[in-house]
């Protein structure tokens, strides 16, 4: 079976979770006897290709690839680049001709990717992993409101409130353009069934989509400090808007005034972040005695990290789907302490395997803490439940019997008709092979 996986950047550029687990998940494929190729989009701010190509070989590898896609409206999820990026891996899909593609997220290449595969490659099987929620909302797939709310419910008029300088009319065009996208997928996967729910609630049908778990790479567990107080507690995660650094903060200046014992160590960095947001993590540091901030981190360094704190706090303001730390909080037999939504929820067993406060609260935090630290037997108990993460060989496995099963179907009656590459980029074969 010969594969390609489209993802919006390389872990080696950036390392978020869905670049980590798609890029594993290919490494593990790859070990199994499958062939083919990972394609990674990179875009302003990163090198460009060398000039007269928009491809770049990943250094050390012969079987991924970087794809400048510098061209792309985030708003809309569109690929711009019709004339350059848009042949060029038609070209390429010509010459690799896929059994699977697999799109793990349309960041950076577009809605457009979809109709270009099918008129390509038509013979192949589309399946695409949902890592969040941008198929949904435009701010950055968080489901959050720009004023900081939870959303809950994605619609045009929804989406115009919170960018007051698009119109209705192009909210309800990036709809239809991802609606379109999605009728043209084979299968969706997701990592959680609370993102299932919420397409299908969207209109997304339900036998469409199938809940897979992502995978870990596997490694000997970190040990546990030496019996004691279980008062050390480890945020892991980007220090911005959304995960909840300055909320982890807030409770830990609260039990610093309330004379409790404890340490709250954060590991993440703060690059790109809105001044607005840098300075309130920073006013919350300073009043957290208790707490210090250690910066970002190398995923090498994690098993030593980890074996400094006894609870890994995922304090996260939106609703999440399958956050990777909570994986390898119970790599590492860590109890999680997560907000009590979405896809943390789901993970974290309330009572069994880690806690849940109210999302977005300090002071229910700063309780929860304090419960951490002073029930007795509370942290072994919690320990004791904790179920060991699939493991990217597991992945692999389920994601094999999925792409067999896609394959043996049937293809799609129709998609939904979209322009062709080819009638927008006259010329596309003899130059676009050129370049690849």
């Amino acid at each position: 079976m010969r594969i390609l996986f489209l993802c919006h950047a390389h872990p080696s550029l950036q390392a978020g979770g869905t670049e980590i687990f798609s890029h594993g998940l290919f490494r593990a494929l790859r070990r199994v006897g499958f062939e083919g190729a990972y394609l990674a989009g990179t875009s302003a701010g990163q090198r460009p290709p060398s000039p007269g190509t928009p491809f770049q070989a990943v250094e050390g590898t012969t079987d991924e690839l970087l794809l400048w896609t510098a061209g792309f409206d985030p708003f809309f999820l569109s690929q711009t680049d019709l004339h350059g990026v848009m042949p060029s891996l038609a070209a390429f899909l010509q010459e690799l001709r896929p059994d699977i593609v697999h799109i793990h997220h349309l960041l950076t290449l577009g809605t457009e990717v979809v109709a270009l595969i099918r008129r390509v490659v038509p013979r192949a099987r589309i399946v695409m992993t949902l890592h969040d929620y941008y198929a949904l909302c435009a701010n950055d797939g968080q489901m959050v409101t720009t004023s900081g709310a939870l959303c809950r419910t994605a619609s045009p008029d929804a989406c115009g409130r919170c960018h007051p300088a698009r119109s209705t009319t192009d909210a309800r065009l990036r709809q239809l353009a991802v609606q379109g996208a999605l009728e043209g997928i084979d299968q969706l996967v997701s990592p959680s069934r609370f993102l299932r729910d919420r397409l299908v609630a969207h209109g997304v049908p339900g036998e469409k989509i199938t809940v897979l778990p992502n995978g870990i790479a596997a490694e000997p567990p970190a040990p546990h400090r030496p019996d004691g107080r279980r008062d050390r507690f480890g945020f892991f995660g980007h220090v911005n808007r959304f995960k909840g650094a300055t909320l982890a903060l807030q409770a830990s200046a609260r039990l610093f005034r309330a004379g409790v014992a404890h340490a709250m160590t954060l590991h993440g960095g703060t690059a790109h972040q809105a001044p607005d947001v840098l300075d309130g993590f920073r006013d919350a540091l300073l009043a957290a005695p208790d707490a210090r901030h250690l910066g970002a981190y190398h995923r090498a360094d994690l098993p030593r990290l980890m074996a400094a704190v006894d609870w890994v706090v995922v304090p996260s303001v939106w609703w999440e789907n399958a956050p990777l730390v909570i994986q390898e909080a119970f790599l590492h037999r860590r109890p999680v302490i997560c907000a009590d939504i979405g896809g943390m929820a789901e993970m974290v067993r309330d009572g069994v395997d880690g806690l849940h406060f109210p999302v977005g609260d300090p002071a229910a935090l700063a309780d929860t803490l304090k419960r951490a630290t002073e029930e007795p037997g509370l942290w072994q108990r919690l320990v004791d439940a904790i179920a060991p993460p699939p493991s990217m060989e597991d992945a692999a496995d389920a994601h094999e019997a999925l792409y067999r099963a896609v394959l043996a179907r049937q293809p799609l009656r129709a998609t939904r008709r979209q322009p062709s590459v080819s009638r927008m980029s006259p010329g596309v074969s003899r130059t676009s092979r050129s370049a690849a």
